[in-house]
């Protein structure tokens, strides 16, 4: 049924002009659809959508809410992103892997976990 169809992601926000700013700016995403005034954003990324919607509920997932696959460039990612002042989280140890500056390493594959301003944890991936 669902094999063969793209996924997608959405994040709850409490303001969605600090989330157009994040996700734009920082994360430099296009917006395709919708708008503050909707209540509703949609930003393109990669073959999918990401969609940022307004939500009393903004920040209270404590797991992934987005997952990218980085194809090779998560070490340029985060520094690209760390220059715009992303923060990088450290979950301490995870077993067989070492961490440095903000990327956990075990072999080809990389992790790296960043928040956007509601708190929600974004997930960069290299190697899986």
């Amino acid at each position: 049924m669902l094999k063969d169809r793209n996924s997608s992601a959405i994040v709850a926000v409490s303001d969605l002009a600090r989330a157009r700013r994040f996700y734009e700016d920082t994360l430099g995403l296009t917006r395709a659809q919708g708008g503050e005034e909707d209540g509703v954003l949609g930003f393109r990324t990669g073959d999918t959508f990401l969609t940022v919607y307004k939500s009393d509920y903004a920040g209270t997932n404590r797991a992934n809410a987005v997952t990218w696959d980085m194809k090779g460039d998560l070490i340029e990612t985060v520094n690209a992103l760390r220059t715009k002042g992303v923060e990088f989280e450290s979950y301490g140890d995870m077993d067989g892997m070492t961490f440095s500056d903000g990327v956990y390493s075990a072999g080809p594959v990389k992790l790296a976990w960043f928040k956007d301003p509601d708190g929600n944890i974004l997930h960069l991936t290299e190697g899986m």
